[in-house]
């Protein structure tokens, strides 16, 4: 075996390594969702953005000092990590947030799990990432699946008309923006930083561009006294941002920004577990349907690329 092919080899989405942090970030982030919810009360969205990725870039520092990596990007580095910080830790989130004023937060899981579909693309056309017919059929049956949980979505709505709409295109502009930021940081720009560091200081950059953007809009910084919105702040922030990010990223870096996506299948599947215990989700027979169809869709689109992954270019 060639050295090429053992990388290959070392990459599949079926080694432990790689399935056992598939499944992590999927838990986790379909845990998010729930919490989001809640920070969306008194506090303008934007400064709970803010807030969550202040929280998370300290806790990145921290953890990069412990390991005695660089805490420092040259000016090359700071230029990635500004357009990844606008486009992950600003856009995406406060589009996010945004969407979740008008639509439920299990609506806008599921939309979320559409994030593969732009990612193979601008994958395909950035990276030269390659798509098969294989991955083409088992992201149209996690589609189906994920249609059918969209419905069921839908119905419980509590609100109908333009409000529903106006929540579906701040999803459509989080996902666009999302993926723009996996392609972004894939990139063998990116790529030439410390993927640790460079995320740190994206974060920060991030948190920087929303307190901005909020002080602009909203005003001054709002906080609420309430227990569960700083424990928020930090599961979010912590768990949900400074844990994951880096794991999710490096996945990227290593099996393809459309497989990594993966992950927004499994999500809104997980949310909607949550939601079950913790706000009274009702399982009917159309949600089953779509649940089984989005997982059955993602085994065949991972086996389908089993044998060879395209790499990025080190």
């Amino acid at each position: 075996m060639n050295q090429a092919a053992a990388a290959d080899a070392d990459t599949n989405f079926w080694t432990p390594r790689i399935l056992l942090s598939f499944l992590l970030i999927s838990l986790i982030w379909g845990s998010t969702w729930i919490v989001i919810k809640d920070q969306i009360s008194s506090v303008p969205p934007v400064w709970s953005v803010s807030y969550r990725f202040l929280a998370a870039s300290a806790a990145m520092f921290l953890f990069i000092a412990m390991r005695r990596q660089p805490l420092t990007l040259d000016r090359r580095g700071h230029f990635w990590a500004v357009l990844l910080g606008c486009s992950q830790f600003a856009f995406n989130f406060n589009f996010v947030y945004g969407a979740e004023l008008y639509i439920t937060s299990g609506l806008v899981a599921v939309m979320f799990a559409l994030l593969m579909v732009p990612n193979a693309i601008l994958g395909r056309i950035f990276l030269g990432q390659r798509i098969t017919a294989g991955f083409v059929i088992g992201s149209g049956i996690a589609i189906a699946g994920i249609a059918l949980l969209f419905v069921q979505e839908y119905r419980l709505a509590p609100v109908g008309g333009s409000a529903v709409f106006i929540g579906i295109g701040l999803t459509m502009m989080a996902i666009l923006s999302a993926s723009t930021a996996n392609i972004l940081q894939a990139s063998e720009g990116a790529r030439a930083h410390p993927i640790l560091t460079l995320i740190a200081w994206a974060m920060l950059w991030g948190a920087l561009f929303d307190a901005l953007f909020a002080l602009a809009t909203v005003g001054p910084p709002v906080v609420e006294p309430r227990f569960t919105y700083f424990a928020g702040i930090l599961y979010l922030g912590v768990i949900g941002s400074a844990v994951t990010f880096p794991i999710y990223f490096g996945l990227i870096r290593e099996i393809g920004a459309a497989q990594a996506a993966y992950t927004g299948v499994i999500v809104p599947i997980v949310a909607m577990v949550f939601s079950t215990f913790l706000e009274g989700y009702v399982w009917s027979p159309l949600a089953i349907g779509g649940a089984v169809l989005a997982i059955a869709g993602l085994l065949y689109a991972m086996r389908a690329r089993r044998p060879k992954l395209t790499r990025i270019p080190a």
